[in-house]
């Protein structure tokens, strides 16, 4: 059994956040199967406790480490593009349109699935084998994968703590007058539409460290920076300061310069599926080592197609 104290910085928090925040429960979801299979305490209540209830600085929490399931995903065939492996973990730049995991409607057609047939993958979650962070099904790009759960923990652990280097390039609408800035703007469910993100708030903080790489007068290649990793966040923050993202269904929409356009350019943006965005840059402390490790990966044809198409029009 383990145990430990809700400190300051934790009060008023959600049990599950303040449970996920402890060293060995790797994960949100995980401290949510420990709270209900029964195996948490508040203060040494026998009273069952929801994921949701709001602990105090100074409580008392107490909680049993449940056996990790195994996975009942199913392995299937694919030609991964791996840009970095070894024992315990993989760098993996999963392309657009890939789901991370199963969910509705995919159940064998993940991300997932496919590291399962190439490799062992840490058992944190039946459902997510060794998936330690996520990007769209949309966003191509870098992603870690951990092998084993003692990695998986320790990785967990860089990304709560804020200390992952994540740097992602996007193709944007317009050109911000100015070339670099800073959105610090806290993000939480929309309140009509739980499908999306917006900024409130009541919700948790996001920053995005944002300049632009390069302007076309109707477009940028933006590259962004996250100090934190806030689902869509870099979508809504985009988008909220009036910039969002080229191919963005969700928080943008198609642009209608057709009479500015040139014909060829116009084909080719008309022919982007999902939004251009790419996760191109991780680094992180080996779990193992204790190196620093870091990768890149060049833009996804389809943005690199945009981008040529820019530069023979606007450049």
């Amino acid at each position: 059994m383990e145990s430990f104290s809700v400190s300051d910085t934790l009060d008023q928090k959600r049990l599950d956040v303040v449970l996920a925040a402890h060293e060995k429960v790797s994960s949100r979801s995980e401290a949510q199967r420990l709270i209900q299979a029964g195996t948490v305490q508040i203060n040494h209540s026998d009273t069952k406790v929801s994921p949701k209830k709001a602990v105090r600085a100074g409580d008392l929490i107490t909680f049993t480490l449940l056996p990790q399931p195994v996975s009942e995903v199913v392995p299937v065939p694919y030609d991964l593009d791996i840009l970095y492996e070894d024992p315990f973990l993989l760098i993996v730049n999963k392309p657009s349109g890939v789901v991370v995991h199963p969910a509705a409607g995919h159940a064998s057609d993940t991300l997932v699935n496919y590291l399962l047939h190439h490799s062992q993958l840490s058992g944190k979650d039946p459902i997510r084998p060794g998936i330690v962070h996520r990007i769209d099904k949309d966003t191509s790009g870098l992603l870690v994968v951990a092998k084993d759960n003692e990695t998986h923990d320790h990785l967990a652990r860089q990304f709560f703590d804020h200390s992952i280097l994540r740097i992602y390039q996007a193709i944007v609408w317009g050109v911000p007058k100015e070339s670099k800035g800073i959105i610090d703007q806290p993000l939480g469910r929309h309140p009509h539409n739980r499908k999306k993100f917006s900024i409130r708030e009541d919700g948790k903080r996001a920053l995005t460290r944002w300049k632009i790489v390069k302007g076309y007068r109707y477009l940028s290649l933006i590259e962004c920076r996250l100090e934190t990793g806030r689902t869509h966040q870099i979508r809504v923050h985009l988008s909220s300061i009036g910039h969002p993202l080229l191919g963005d269904s969700v928080y943008g929409k198609f642009k209608n310069y057709t009479q500015k356009f040139p014909a060829d350019l116009k084909s080719i943006l008309k022919g982007c599926i999902g939004q251009a965005l790419h996760a191109k840059s991780l680094g992180f402390i080996h779990p193992k080592t204790g190196e620093w490790l870091e990768h890149h990966s060049d833009l996804p044809e389809g943005m690199q197609a945009v981008q040529l198409a820019l530069e023979k029009a606007y450049a």
